[in-house]
């Protein structure tokens, strides 16, 4: 394998891992309430159905009829009890309602200081995600330092990978930090 080919690989594979990264803190941002309803809020919540434990959306019909409400439409109905259980253990502080055949949660309008407190939490995953990508670029830099001291590479493509690396770190941090500014002003709005 030539020097170039195994930094190509090594920074490919850093590109692939801090995309990941930033995709998973796009999934995770999607269930902070923003005070409009979004599916995405309730689509994470583990409900026990007949012992199992399964996701929300692998069990009913999830829709926003209107910007202030989440309508679940099971698809078992004697599941209303059980679903109602896990909206109300989970961290969403919604309170759900139901006719016997859907439950509707009323998605509130969110307190100043309420929207401060998600912009907290939207800053803590940030963080985790921009530890995440910094944790992926560590890896990769020391795979190159190791390559260079087995004498796979030289020291002039090694400064040149680790370049390249630095690029493509800033890049997702740079994404992540986009992704996170999107959600922030979605927070903010009123």
């Amino acid at each position: 394998m030539t020097d170039q080919t195994l930094i190509d690989e090594a920074i490919a594979d850093a590109e692939r891992r801090m995309a990941r990264s930033v995709a998973h803190f796009e999934d995770e941002i999607a269930s902070i309430r923003t005070g409009r309803a979004n599916t995405a809020l309730v689509d994470r919540i583990s409900v026990d159905y007949y012992g199992a434990p399964t996701l929300l959306n692998q069990m009913a019909t999830i829709s926003t009829p209107d910007a202030r409400l989440i309508q679940i439409q099971p698809w078992d109905r004697t599941q209303i009890r059980a679903i109602e259980r896990a909206i109300m253990e989970s961290d969403l502080g919604l309170t759900p309602g139901n006719d016997g055949q859907v439950i509707r949660l009323p998605i509130p309008a969110m307190t100043q200081e309420r929207r401060q407190e998600m912009v907290k939490r939207l800053r803590r995953t940030l963080e985790e995600t921009h530890v995440a990508i910094r944790n992926v670029r560590r890896d990769v830099l020391e795979f190159l330092r190791k390559s260079e001291r087995d004498k796979e590479i030289s020291e002039d493509e090694l400064r040149r990978g680790q370049d390249r690396l630095q690029r493509t770190t800033d890049a997702a941090i740079q994404n992540a930090d986009k992704v996170s500014s999107h959600k922030e002003q979605e927070l903010m709005e009123v």
